[in-house]
């Protein structure tokens, strides 16, 4: 079970999933360790979060290591001074830091490997830079044994690639959607100019239909809180209070509402918006959504930037004008994911990879055709040396 010290360094790599932060001043009520247990699906997103998770597990359960832990900010753990206290921890712990290490190091070359097999076999060029990177987290120059620099590795890794989680998440979207529209002018290609235009018809349709939605309240402000109190509490919007509404969405009762508990709250504005048996809606794009609205919440009421939201600091916000008369959201139809100049680039791209993927095919089949050309030459060559092999018997 983690323990709150645990969860205070997953509060420097993660800010926090499902924490309590000890160190952190925002109060000084703690539940009991037993109740801090995270949900199962509780998970970074990063390619290495099981490790993550073993080796900050192992490192917890050491009396030193964890002592220092209580007593070193956030500031000084980023920098790498909490990673030279390894030194100190049990030889018990050190060996089982070991062999997580090695089967980290495996499991990475196992993956490697079967990417660059995958990549082989689709004629793709092998992007070594990319496959190095997997290996950032830790020193695979020594896959041995867990030392300073390994702890080091680690947290500055999980640190970095956290704070850039969202942004590649952005990206992603961002190209899944310029592939949508990419794919639907393709199929157009394809189509007589009759068929062209109903298709093109009902697409506007479509998106006719995705946009005549009720109103969107603005995330986090009062008239959308309110309606989570109403139909999700089943509570008089009348008998409104932030301190009660906060603690009864503080699901892991941990004083703070994490990125997962804020983006719970926005569901009864999504589903305004999307259904998941409507043609119109498309679900990748609800979860960008509440993506948007948990990171505005984060940044209007998250003052010190820890990725949590305390008590306090809800209750401030709700004393604020734009908590009671906030401006209008905009949603994604009216927001555009995409500049006409970017699905160019997007385009060419896919065509110069496109390119790229015929010639190695033309290639490849060149070398299949030359090496048939070369077994018949060889077949030719064993049929006559038997035929000569024959002759000679007769002969004798």
């Amino acid at each position: 079970m983690w323990g709150p010290s645990h969860f205070f360094l997953i509060l420097c790599l993660w800010a926090c999933l499902d924490a309590l932060p000890v160190a952190v001043n925002k109060t000084k009520v703690s539940p009991p360790v037993e109740e801090l247990e995270p949900p199962k699906s509780a998970d970074t997103g990063l390619h290495y979060d099981r490790y993550l998770r073993e080796v900050i597990d192992f490192l917890e359960k050491d009396p030193h290591f964890r002592e220092k832990l209580h007593n070193t900010d956030m500031e000084d753990i980023k920098q790498g001074k909490l990673a030279k206290e390894l030194d100190f921890v049990s030889h018990h712990v050190r060996t089982k830091l070991d062999e997580l290490k090695r089967q980290e190091v495996n499991r990475l070359r196992t993956l490697i490997k079967l990417k660059q097999d995958a990549n082989g076999e689709k004629g793709m060029t092998v992007d070594h830079q990319a496959l190095l990177k997997q290996f950032e987290h830790l020193n695979n120059m020594n896959p041995h044994t867990f030392e300073v620099e390994d702890l080091d590795r680690l947290i500055k890794s999980a640190t970095n690639d956290l704070d850039n989680f969202d942004k590649e998440r952005h990206e992603d979207f961002k190209k899944y959607e310029m592939a949508k529209e990419h794919d639907r002018k393709e199929h157009l290609k394809t189509l007589d100019e009759d068929a062209r235009k109903k298709e093109e018809e009902h697409f506007e349709e479509l998106k006719k239909k995705h946009a005549d939605h009720a109103k969107i309240n603005h995330p986090g402000s009062q008239d959308q809180l309110k309606e989570v109190w109403e139909e999700a509490d089943g509570l008089d919007p009348n008998d409104f209070d932030p301190k009660t509404f906060f603690k009864l969405h503080d699901t892991n009762g941990d004083g703070y509402f994490d990125e997962q508990e804020l983006e719970a709250l926005f569901t009864k504005e999504l589903e305004k918006v999307y259904d998941p048996t409507h043609e119109e809606d498309d679900m990748m794009e609800m979860e960008e959504e509440r993506l948007r609205m948990r990171e505005h919440v984060m940044n209007e009421v998250d003052t010190n930037k820890d990725r949590l939201v305390s008590l306090d600091e809800f209750i401030t916000a709700t004393n604020r004008k734009e908590f009671l008369e906030p401006d209008g959201w905009e949603t994604l139809e009216q927001n555009p994911i995409y500049t006409e100049e970017e699905l160019r680039e997007f385009e060419e791209h896919l065509a110069r990879e496109e390119q790229d993927l015929n010639l190695k095919t033309n290639d490849l089949m060149k070398q299949r055709e030359e090496l048939e050309r070369q077994q018949e030459q060889l077949n030719a060559q064993k049929m006559e040396l038997q035929r000569d092999s024959l002759m000679n018997k007769i002969l004798k």
